[in-house]
């Protein structure tokens, strides 16, 4: 009676069940692993980025707010050229932190022993390269759109903000409790308040030269007075004027209700031509040597953040049980030369001591020479079946 019943299910084998259902297992595996892998280089990515900002952002208002003081310039300017200064470094920026986030994922990974299940599992090094290049592609994305388009336009506005700010007047540019030195150096002025509102100042010191005599008046209030015909005059209110020689008894004590003094404009001031504040297309359109120079430096950026990526899963390995920093310092080292080589190239090409075609793919084909090399190394620790095993 049993051989009469059919069971299907029993009796009817399912060869390709079992194969099929490895190779989704395998599947699902693979994408969550990259993707996991992809997570903590973005997590360590935003956290380096994050530091080497600060570190810039800091150094560059601390110098920027020295101008400030020192009357280089306006205290109202520092935070709009705060702003194209650190646009002009993200790029490089950007570069670093997606070179010291592959690094730092990676060595963590030998430190934690993972990497020896990985490979014990036939996952070779080289299979480390496809959840690289997904994290790395966005990021060097950026980093060219940042280098041929965003940086030049913010050395350019920053530049047209500095000559806009050094064209003004000198009152305008007048800071409360700062003793400020006029354009033609031969007035000194020191404001207590400032009413923007009512255009008026309030306690006022001004130390001038006026036919070789030198004076210094001071005063309760002043305001700004503009002529019909564009003149524009500081006009002091109930003060006192000091005229004499230092050292010398013949002083002129002079009380006033209303004294005027006239405010010279300042004369624009002609940019220099820099090829910096140039745009991409214009550095092409006009190839110079300087150009093709400075033009080599802004293709460079996001090329060599593409190697330094690759570089970064071969210089990643770390013995547990040595010392945990060689391979650190080993990569800094490599950084800071590729960086300075580049510069370099770039600087002979302007120079006209290299070609451009070399100055541009040498280094890069040099820096994809030494990855190599390191891969080669790397993975001959290991068997070239467990390598490349899939």
């Amino acid at each position: 009676m049993l051989n009469s019943i059919r069971c299907p299910y029993i009796f009817n084998p399912m060869p390709d069940y079992p194969q099929t259902a490895r190779i989704k297992s395998k599947l699902f595996h693979q994408r969550q692993f990259q993707r996991a892998l992809v997570l903590e280089f973005a997590g360590n990515g935003v956290l380096v980025f994050a530091i080497l900002l600060g570190i810039v952002v800091i150094s560059q208002l601390i110098r920027f707010l020295g101008e400030a003081v020192s009357g280089k310039l306006a205290v109202d300017g520092v935070l709009a050229l705060l702003g194209f200064s650190a646009l002009n470094y993200l790029s490089v920026l950007l570069s670093m932190s997606l070179f010291i986030a592959i690094l730092l994922t990676l060595s963590r990974c030998y430190r934690d022993s993972e990497m020896v299940v990985w490979f014990s599992a036939g996952i070779g090094l080289t299979r480390w390269i496809r959840p690289v290049a997904l994290f790395a592609a966005p990021v060097v994305t950026v980093i060219a759109l940042l280098s041929l388009v965003l940086s030049p336009w913010a050395m350019k506005r920053a530049d047209d903000f500095k000559a806009q700010l050094e064209s003004r007047d000198e009152l305008a540019t007048l800071t409360p409790g700062v003793f400020r030195e006029s354009g033609q150096s031969d007035r000194v002025y020191f404001v207590e308040t400032v009413d923007v509102g009512n255009g008026r100042i309030g306690n006022i010191f001004v130390r001038s030269v006026q036919n070789s005599q030198m004076g210094t008046m001071v005063a309760r209030e002043g305001l700004q007075q503009t002529m019909p015909n564009g003149d524009r005059f500081l006009v002091l209110l109930n003060g006192t004027r000091y005229e004499g020689t230092p050292g010398e008894r013949d002083y002129r004590i002079v009380e006033f209700e209303r004294y005027a003094m006239r405010i010279e404009s300042a004369a624009s001031k002609q940019l220099l031509p820099n090829v910096r504040t140039l745009s991409t297309l214009e550095l092409w359109r006009n190839p110079t040597r300087w150009n093709l120079s400075e033009l080599e430096w802004r293709l460079g950026l996001p090329i060599s953040a593409a190697v330094l990526s690759l570089l970064a899963i071969s210089l990643s390995y770390v013995n547990p049980r040595a010392g945990r920093s060689l391979n650190l310092v080993l990569a800094m080292v490599l950084y800071m030369l590729y960086s300075n080589m580049i510069s370099v190239t770039n600087a002979w090409v302007g120079q006209g001591k290299l070609s451009p075609g070399i100055g541009l793919w040498g280094i890069h084909a040099l820096m994809l020479l030494i990855t190599a090399l390191f891969f080669y190394y790397r993975m001959s620790l290991f068997s070239w079946r467990r390598v490349f095993n899939k």
